[in-house]
Parts: C-alpha cells; sequence; structure tokens
C-alpha cells in the first residue's frame, strides 16, 4: 500500500486503465480530505515533538465481490485515493494478488527506488570537496 499511496496519481491511473476487466465497486467513504499531525523524535530517538499538520485524503472502496479498500494518501488528490483503495481492495482477491503485484505494485516500487539515484547522478557534477588545512597553531 505504501507503494501505491507515494507513486504519483498520473503512474497509478495508468496501470488503472490497463486492467483488462475493472471490477464494479461503490463508495463506503467518498474520499475526503483533512489534517493529521506530524511527530518527529530528536535525532530519531529523543523526545517527540509535533513537526505540524500534513494533509492527507481518505477513501473506502468496496468490489462488488465484497472485498473492501482503504487507502491514506499524502495531499489533497481524490482520484489518487480512489484508485489505491481500488488497488487494495483487488490485493486481497488471491486470484489476481499475484499478477496484480506482478505488473503493477512491483514496477511501481523500482521507479521509486531508482527515482533517488538518477537525482543522486544528476548532481553529481556540481559536487563541491571542502577540506581544511592544518594550521599547526596545536
Amino acid at each position: 500500500m505504501s507503494v501505491l499511496a507515494q507513486a504519483p496519481v498520473s503512474e497509478v491511473e495508468a496501470h488503472w486503465r490497463a486492467l483488462a476487466n475493472p471490477p464494479p465497486y461503490s463508495m463506503l467513504r467518498w474520499p475526503e480530505t483533512g489534517l493529521v499531525m506530524v511527530r518527529g523524535r530528536a535525532g530519531g530517538t529523543g523526545m517527540r515533538f509535533n513537526l505540524g499538520e500534513m494533509t492527507v485524503t481518505r477513501c473506502a472502496v468496496q468490489l462488488e465481490g465484497g472485498a473492501v479498500g482503504l487507502a491514506y494518501v499524502r495531499g489533497r488528490d481524490r482520484r489518487h485515493a480512489e484508485l489505491v483503495a481500488l488497488f487494495d481492495a483487488l490485493l486481497q482477491d488471491p486470484a489476481r494478488r499475484e499478477a496484480l503485484d506482478r505488473t503493477v505494485v512491483t514496477p511501481l516500487a523500482a521507479v521509486q527506488v531508482a527515482r533517488p539515484h538518477a537525482a543522486a547522478e544528476r548532481v553529481a557534477p556540481s559536487r563541491v570537496e571542502f577540506f581544511t588545512m592544518v594550521r599547526g597553531e596545536d
């Protein structure tokens, strides 16, 4: 679910359109946007503190067969939340899970892993190394 929620909505939409036979579904909870408090820890292990609020959109759908899908996505994109909830419901079907994992989740995960590496390679030529020479005063 994390892979789908973090993927760009255009990529999730493309995978939804590529489904051969999308199932009929009904909305249990229409996509709605709200705020959640984001908490952090100093140094990762220290005291907790409130970092601030973040916008989140949630959605719940039910497939014709009864499977219920839930989604929480960062931001205000209602269609993104709806699509992630639909994929959540579809991934609960053992007959579809392996194919969806192979054709949707794995490719999206690979793109998410490759994206930071591509950005690092793009800025690597402009990297500047700083060093300090010993002054000998000590």
